[in-house]
């Protein structure tokens, strides 16, 4: 056993050297390489998730809803907290070490000569994988964008546009409406498109779009559900939910009244998870209404969902891999929500190239002080400056200090706090979760 976890280690480490570089837009690479092993992605029934924020929570949902009917559902997330296995799983079991091992190790001199970049070739062995369990659906999330992100090659049963916010503005567009144009690149023709974005701008611009592709039918969560009465408690969310008859795209006419109001409660903590669940909902009704469990039975399904590292809780730690000022904000939202104990602190660490400014503006009066630290895991190139973190967050007024080591940082907060929040990247709240032994996978 040990020897085939050394392997295993091994291979992702060779994955990780050999493909990881640059990021390269465009499908063709991911094509060739799906070709190479037979195409599993025109194999599988797929659901297609893209977003600034929210599509890990409407994928955990979307795949709590499909199980509850009783199918065998997959999973496609990136990027993953502490063990490569995260990102693939089969109803929440993810890959044995020796499949990705195997993979990889018949796949990469293939992927090296393609100029394959990391993603690419775990994008192939998650479709390659999931065709081979012949899971009944899979839910897919975009890793970055959509479409030119490598999932793109798919033609989904339903995709879906959970919210839009300025990240990745390098890659995408520094402007809302240029990084909406290219996540509505998931929607296809003649497939349900599912608009979750609150602002009324940008949702009319990702239903434009959608209907430019030809995607049909067109489901824009707020013409078609009102949500209400939302609360948020330490150990859930719960609202009520009702539809209504859409009026047609375009038109600012609004339906009266709603319709079949139920009352649902998931476990994800915090106000946007009434809004997210809501997403989930509408997607998997898009995929056909046979995939829903009865209306009874919708708060049933969702007690198994499982997110790690979005306000999740261990202890007196809250983890959450905010890593943009949107992020932030609904973390700070939801702490003040459920009011955990004082003091507060916030271990926070963030990769160079994102607004870590707007992440420390936008926690800061939730907590009461910063321990800003460095994720061992990030790449060098995009490591912080926890010094330059300091002198901003006095600035602003808030109480903070640096600890480099993410261990004394994290004993420092844990023995000098009733609350730690760990936030500011996947690198961080991995970390984090590895050094306290917290798992990532559903018990």
């Amino acid at each position: 056993m040990d020897d085939l976890l050394s392997k295993y280690s091994e291979a992702i480490q060779a994955l990780f050297a050999r493909t990881t570089g640059s990021i390269k837009p465009g499908l063709e690479r991911t094509e060739a390489l799906l070709e190479k092993l037979g195409s599993p992605h025109r194999q599988l029934s797929t659901i297609h998730i893209a977003g600034t924020n929210g599509k890990g929570s409407v994928v955990a949902t979307c795949e709590a809803l499909l199980r509850a009917r009783g199918l065998v559902v997959g999973r496609y997330t990136s990027p993953h907290l502490i063990d490569f296995r995260e990102r693939v799983t089969v109803n929440g079991k993810p890959m044995f070490e020796e499949e990705v091992f195997e993979f990889l190790e018949r796949w990469i001199p293939t992927a090296e000569k393609l100029g394959a970049t990391f993603f690419e070739v775990t994008t192939a062995l998650a479709f390659d994988w999931l065709a081979k369990r012949e899971v009944d659906i899979a839910v897919i999330e975009t890793g970055l964008g959509g479409r030119l992100d490598s999932t793109n090659v798919l033609t989904p049963r339903a995709a879906t546009v959970t919210s839009i916010g300025l990240d990745h503005m390098d890659l995408l567009g520094d402007t809302l409406e240029l990084i909406a144009k290219e996540k509505a690149g998931i929607y296809k023709p003649s497939v349900p498109a599912v608009v979750g974005e609150p602002a009324p701008a940008i949702r009319d611009l990702l239903a434009k779009t959608a209907s430019d592709i030809g995607a049909k039918p067109i489901i824009v969560l707020d013409d078609a559900y009102t949500i209400g009465d939302v609360k948020v408690t330490a150990s859930g969310t719960s609202f009520t939910l009702a539809t209504r008859d859409p009026p047609p795209r375009g038109t600012s006419a609004m339906a009266e009244g709603a319709k079949d109001p139920q009352q649902i409660t998931t476990p994800l903590i915090g106000e946007h998870q009434a809004r997210n669940t809501a997403i989930a909902i509408a997607t998997v009704t898009a995929v056909g209404k046979e995939y829903l469990p009865p209306p009874r039975e919708i708060s049933k399904a969702l007690a198994s969902v499982f997110l790690p590292g979005r306000f999740q809780r261990h202890g007196k730690f809250i983890f959450d891999v905010a890593h943009n000022p949107d992020g932030a904000r609904t973390v700070a939202q939801t702490i003040r929500a459920i009011d955990p104990p004082a003091p507060r602190t916030a271990v926070v660490a963030v990769l160079s190239d994102k607004d870590w400014r707007g992440i420390i503006r936008e926690l800061g009066p939730a907590v009461d002080r910063f321990v800003f630290t460095n994720a061992p895991s990030a790449p060098l190139e995009r490591k912080w400056d926890p010094a330059e973190a300091l002198t901003f967050a006095k600035a602003q007024g808030f109480a903070a200090e640096v600890e480099p080591d993410i261990d004394a940082a994290l004993a420092r907060a844990e023995k000098d706090s009733k609350t730690v929040v760990v936030a500011g990247s996947f690198h961080t709240v991995g970390d984090a979760m590895a050094r306290l032994q917290v798992s990532p996978f559903a018990a």
